[in-house]
């Protein structure tokens, strides 16, 4: 019951990484509200919303603190990595704006109108959902993903630092390849493509959502207490690996 008592919000809780965490954050005793732009999120209360929209966003925190008084967690997750993300000589600016908006202008909005109602409980987590991508470079390029991380990364350690002392530590999860459908497509599509990837991973395999969510659980229980504006890095061993086991 490492997070009893405690109201937890998740964006892009509808699957993978959210899913997982709406989960385990029930399983430890919090309340958690699912968010997603789909409808139907798991949850003790789902809300449809979309996290690019500034009155949305408003409107998911104030339902929060209505339905529940308080909010102690935020798990910023909401995310999307489209296929016309690739090389900068071939993304589009439209391409561009839209990972751009779901990945980072989301997490900035989440943490501009959330932080004031963890500050007014006393305090809290965020945890917002950066990559591994975010600390190394690829050359089968997503330009507008990887830059989008890259922002959530800097925006989390920004803020970690900034309310250190106001009782909100923020730290960016920092998750390596998940197994989520996204994944399992591309091994479908071109198993080539995804072969290339997989070498890198010294575990010798990709992260199944449970796990990444138990680090999103550890960020968000008093266990963290003295973790904040870290890059928080849950990857099979990618970042510290020059040549990885046969």
């Amino acid at each position: 019951m490492r997070l009893k008592d405690k109201v937890c919000v998740v964006t892009g809780a509808s699957g993978g990484i959210g899913a997982a965490t709406v989960e385990a954050f029930r399983r430890e005793g919090a309340t958690v509200v699912g968010a997603d732009l789909a409808a139907g999120a798991p949850g003790d209360l789902s809300l449809q919303v979309d996290v690019t929209d500034e009155a949305q966003v408003v409107d998911l925190f104030a339902r929060t603190v209505q339905a529940y008084g308080r909010i102690d967690v935020l798990f910023n997750n909401a995310g999307i990595s489209p296929e016309d993300d690739a090389s900068v000589l071939e993304t589009t600016l439209e391409a561009w704006d839209r990972v751009q908006n779901v990945n980072l202008r989301s997490i900035f909005l989440c943490c501009r109108h959330g932080i004031p109602h963890l500050l007014a409980s006393g305090g809290g987590s965020v945890i917002n959902t950066a990559s591994f991508v975010a600390v190394m470079g690829a050359a089968t390029s997503q330009i507008s993903y990887t830059a989008s991380k890259g922002g959530v990364l800097a925006l989390s350690r920004e803020l970690g630092v900034e309310f250190a002392r106001r009782g909100v530590r923020v730290n960016a999860l920092c998750p390596g390849p998940v197994d989520t459908p996204l994944l399992r497509e591309l091994f479908a599509k071109d198993p080539e493509r995804a072969a290339r990837r997989l070498v890198h991973v010294p575990m010798g395999r990709f992260a199944r959502p449970e796990e990444i969510a138990n680090a999103a659980l550890f960020l968000a229980s008093d266990e963290s207490s003295f973790v904040t504006a870290s890059t928080f890095l849950v990857d099979g061993g990618i970042s510290g690996a020059y040549v990885t086991p046969e």
